[in-house]
């Protein structure tokens, strides 16, 4: 990676979602799902739905911070989904699906933190954040057949029902 590359780590429910918004961004040079936060090393997803490898579903978001800021990054990961809940998303429901941000270094923490207090005070969710902010550790790529669902199957029930209203709201529908 050149130096005008970075890496940022975010869960908020199906990481389906999270890779579809985040793909669309620019300067985001490619978005991966996988895994993050648990236990179990190389964890499958089958593993990781059972909600007993301490794994969150997750996307690596791999970007160019001279065209992509990290707080352009955090604005979508609050926009994308309902960060008070706790442990869900909709009917995805299991701590594999919390709301949690994986800073890569000291920046990012603060940057985090800083984002998540004033979404706080901005008094747009009745309810409080529950968002964790953690320092990131280990990241297992999720299985291939996760990597780029919404572009490989746009018109699944699932990416009709769920994903394309997120796209639609942040005014990201292809």
């Amino acid at each position: 990676m050149d130096r005008s590359s970075s890496t940022a780590i975010f869960g908020g429910g199906c990481f389906w979602c999270l890779e579809a918004v985040f793909e669309q961004e620019t300067g985001v040079r490619a978005v991966t799902s996988g895994y993050a936060g648990g236990q179990v090393p190389a964890p499958s997803y089958e593993q990781v739905c059972s909600g007993t490898t301490g794994h969150a579903e997750v996307v690596r978001v791999e970007y160019n911070a001279a065209l992509v800021s990290y707080e352009r990054l955090l604005e979508l990961f609050w926009a994308t989904h309902d960060p008070t809940q706790r442990d869900r998303q909709g009917a995805d429901v299991g701590t594999q699906y919390r709301s949690v941000i994986f800073y890569t270094d000291e920046l990012q923490r603060r940057a985090a933190e800083r984002s998540k207090h004033l979404l706080e005070r901005s008094g747009r969710f009745a309810q409080p954040i529950v968002t964790q902010i953690v320092e990131a550790g280990p990241f297992y790529e999720a299985e291939p057949n996760h990597q780029g669902f919404y572009r490989q199957n746009a018109q699944a029930p699932y990416c009709q029902i769920v994903i394309r209203p997120k796209l639609e709201k942040l005014g990201l529908a292809p």
